[in-house]
């Protein structure tokens, strides 16, 4: 066992670690950015004047609120990085003056904060945090003495979102507010051209935008970080050729989105989600409704042009590798290229017209520079799932190659054929619904006429490939630390095995909602040290993401002593903010620092489409971990973005589920390759809304739930294996996902071989309405961050025959020989380890 320390640093220097994680903050902010807009205005020209506006300006965010907040130790705005970058900025005036009113707001929101809290009490702050907002102030007049005569002026529109509430289809949210669309006409008589960055974590309505002529640019530079600023400079210099995709449809209006006036509170009914649009989720529904989007998904503007040209599709076993050269045919600018794959599948069941199945991206090319790809995928991307017999099936007919740079720029490229129907997974049954589902069902003629037209296009180029299917083989993991923790959980006594089932309450951070860490101070929680006397199993530490380490920035510790003086809730919250000045000086202290990166959100990291940088990216993070003495990130977010306006899209990837479950693959290879330090994979599964998280039952077909909600955690733990699941706070067809056997066990461990653990989210069994004995009878392994009441439960549930003294034993035994193999202990390798060489 790794003799503890005090996490951080007493240095206040920046570490090598720290600058070589901003420059890789930066790269992925760079390559995350989507040009969406561009009439030849970008790149500027940094030897022209530049009016700079908007609530984003100077005051650029990085990143959503609640537990995907990163303390980083400082932010660089637009503003900056536009300085940084030598761009001449003419409204310096107007952007102090912001950054003032700014200031005062955000002083009394903090003080509205917390007055709130001394009347409620501190177990309430996190609520009255969500429920009262930071709202922007306004600027002054722009006057035209701001310009100084340019013809040129960057307006930063910027929108936040976070844990616990949606976002709204209102002025100020998803649409442009009053204020907003005066300022747009002003700057618009005051000069010719107009770049508008969309500083947002999910998308907004660009109809009012597009309808201003003089609006030359937009670019989405979502939350990008705390290099952003200088990201967002680099690509407007033209320093850095753009090269980001979307990973959602963005709409010409809100109304196109299939679940719409549905969407969580919005049907005035939050106890239940309906999901009623099926498989049709994202470009899904566009393509079959045959609506036109405002922008497609995988769409993205270069600085330069590219040649994609398919020069081989073969089969490999069950593989499909299809052979790509791609070249810059630009003359200036270098930059990169992604290429993407679809397949239109036959319509004997209904399917979707077109589904992403393989994607890469290219190196940086030079003007006239080319790059041979290979895009490789397996058959289950061929499958669709029967509720029939519950399985997955490739059916006979033909299947469609497209490639392209975004899902509405494809050519049809080859055809596949499969001879006869085959069942390549038998699955087990997910529950059922009890009550009638109408699922919303497409002109079967749209698929079957768009297939018409790519069958004839792809036969012209070459013949046909025959497929033969095979089924799937069950992936068996077991532990190399099996029998070591074996040995013990069966000397463990029953209040043993119930306190391993918990988080650390011991020390008096009983139900503190992200906040509970003793060890790392600011940590989210971390697990029971009951037994680290006797057995030498010490509690593991583990911090929030997904866009870097939620912790405190710094704290008091008497070295001495070894006493840790923690700020609770207020200290790991907007870096400190909350935290009021403390006079009283305690003896002997020393401040320890607490240095983390804060890195661009989940969705611009799979903008980026880059596995290899999102590799890069869970190592740093991995890094991060291991120097503060954490194990575990709570990250990857990955639910699926089935509507705008969820108030955490912005931590999680895509409305796509294939990248969705690649880049959490990528991100979670990165963190694991650093010794004993894993990632959490979250929220597993349909915790795609946030008012009423706890309660709320997700009502959907076990087609949909397999073909969409699923499939992305399924992908993840198939080719990542990841050290821990975590469980969502809903139900699924009235069925607490936390306590559902069939989601826990059937399908985590027994279809898809997952190796780790499943924690739940945290207060799942105080506020969220599960029971505890049925959340570890369920499949569960810890329940976080634990409470007295906890115990009581499980060891009642234990003497009445409720819960099995073997299941518990067969939980906490998986839990050890996770937490063995952490960096609590020395010598600890990477988790990858085992399954590279298993």
């Amino acid at each position: 066992m790794k003799k503890r320390k005090f996490s951080g640093t007493t240095d206040t220097k920046v570490s090598p670690r720290e600058q070589r994680n901003q420059e890789l903050a930066r790269i992925l902010a760079e390559e995350g950015i989507v040009l969406l807009k561009n009439d030849g205005i970008l790149p500027l020209k940094k030897e022209n004047k530049i009016g700079l506006f908007g609530n984003g300006a100077v005051c650029t965010i990085k990143g959503g609120t609640g537990s995907g907040d990163v303390n980083a130790r400082n932010v660089v705005s637009v503003y900056q990085g536009m300085k940084n970058e030598g761009f001449q900025i003419t409204s310096e005036e107007w952007l102090k003056d912001y950054e003032e009113k700014y200031k005062r707001a955000r002083q009394n929101w903090r003080d509205l904060i917390l007055h709130r809290t001394e009347k409620a009490g501190i177990s309430d702050f996190f609520n009255i945090y969500v429920a009262n907002p930071f709202q922007m102030p306004e600027g002054r007049k722009i006057i035209r003495e701001d310009l100084a005569g340019t013809e040129t002026a960057v307006y930063v529109i910027s929108r936040n979102a976070g844990e616990g509430d949606d976002r709204h289809a209102e002025p100020g949210d998803y649409y442009l507010s009053a204020l907003e669309k005066e300022e747009l006409r002003v700057l618009s008589e005051f000069c010719e051209n107009l770049v508008i960055l969309i500083n947002s974590g999910a998308q907004i309505d660009l109809e009012e935008l597009l309808a201003v002529k003089k609006i030359k640019a937009i670019m989405n530079i979502s939350q990008p970080g705390m290099e952003g600023g200088n990201a967002a400079a680099g690509v407007l210099s033209g320093r850095v050729c753009p090269s980001g995709k979307l990973t959602d449809t963005w709409a010409v209006k809100y109304q196109d989105f299939p679940n719409a006036d549905e969407f969580s509170y919005r049907n005035g009914d939050t106890s239940e989600e309906v999901y009623s649009d099926g498989i049709y989720v994202g470009y899904r529904y566009f393509d079959a409704a045959q609506i036109e989007p405002r922008y497609a998904f995988g769409y993205g503007l270069s600085y330069t042009e590219f040649e994609i040209a398919v020069e081989k599709t073969e089969l490999y076993g069950t593989e499909t590798r299809v052979a790509v050269r791609v070249k810059n045919t630009g003359k200036r600018f270098a930059g990169k290229e992604v290429v993407q794959i679809y397949l239109s599948c036959p319509q004997k069941e209904p399917r979707e017209v077109k589904k992403l199945v393989a994607f890469a991206k290219t190196r940086l090319l030079k003007p006239e520079e080319e790059e041979q790809l290979t895009l490789i995928f397996d058959q289950k991307n061929y499958a669709y799932y029967s509720e029939t017999d519950h399985s997955w099936k490739i059916e006979s007919g033909d299947y469609i190659l497209l490639a392209g740079n975004a899902s509405d720029h494809l050519r049809a490229v080859k055809v596949v054929t499969v001879e006869q129907t085959v069942t390549i997974e038998k699955a087990h049954r997910i529950g059922s619904l009890k009550q009638s589902l109408k699922e919303w069902e497409p002109d079967p003629k749209v698929a079957v006429e768009k297939r018409k037209e790519w069958m004839e296009s792809a036969e012209k180029d070459s013949g046909k490939l025959i497929l033969t299917p095979v089924e799937e083989e069950k992936q068996i993991y077991v532990s190399p630390l099996a029998q070591e923790a074996e040995k013990v959980v069966k000397k463990l006594s029953d209040r043993q095995l119930v306190l391993m089932s918990l988080g650390e309450i011991s020390k008096g951070h009983e139900v503190a909602l992200g906040a509970a860490g003793i060890m790392v101070p600011g940590a989210a929680g971390e697990t029971s040290g009951c037994l680290e006397k006797e057995y030498q199993i010490p509690g593991v530490s583990m911090a929030d993401g997904p866009a870097g380490l939620r912790i405190m920035k710094e704290y008091k510790a008497d070295i001495e002593a070894g006493n840790v003086y923690t700020n609770g809730i207020l200290g790991s919250m907007e870096n400190g903010f909350f935290l009021k000045e403390e006079k009283k000086e305690l003896q002997n202290e020393t401040i320890f620092y607490q240095f983390c990166t804060a890195f661009p959100v989940g969705t611009m990291i799979a903008q980026t489409w880059n596995e290899e940088l999102q590799r890069m990216f869970g190592r740093a993070v991995g890094e991060e971990l291991q120097e503060m003495g954490i194990s575990w990130w709570l990250a990857p977010g990955m639910n699926i973005h089935r509507n705008p306006l969820c108030g955490r899209n912005f931590e999680y990837y895509s409305e796509d589920p294939y990248v969705s479950g690649k880049t959490a693959a990528a991100v979670t290879r990165g963190v694991q390759s650093v010794p004993g330090t894993g990632t959490t994979i979250k929220h597993f599964v349909c915790n795609n809304a946030e008012q009423n998280r706890m309660g709320s039952n997700s009502i959907l077909s076990e087609r949909t739930l397999r073909e969409i909600y699923l499939r992305g955690f399924e992908i993840a733990i198939k080719t990542a294996q990841p050290m821990a699941v975590m469980s969502s706070y809903n139900l699924v067809n009235g069925i607490h996902v936390s306590e559902n056997h069939d989601l826990l066990t059937n399908v985590l461990r027994g279809e898809w071989g997952f190796a780790g653990i499943v924690m739940t989210d945290w207060t799942t069994t105080t506020a969220g309405g599960s029971t505890p004995w049925k959340v570890m009878a369920g499949g569960g392994n810890l329940i976080m961050p634990g409470a007295t009441s906890d115990i009581s439960d499980l060891e009642n549930a234990l003497k009445k025959g409720k819960l099995k003294r073997e299941d518990l034993e067969s939980r906490i035994q998986k839990l050890l020989e996770i937490i063995y193999q952490t960096n609590a202990y020395e010598g600890c390798r990477s988790y990858n380890e085992q399954f590279e060489q298993g």
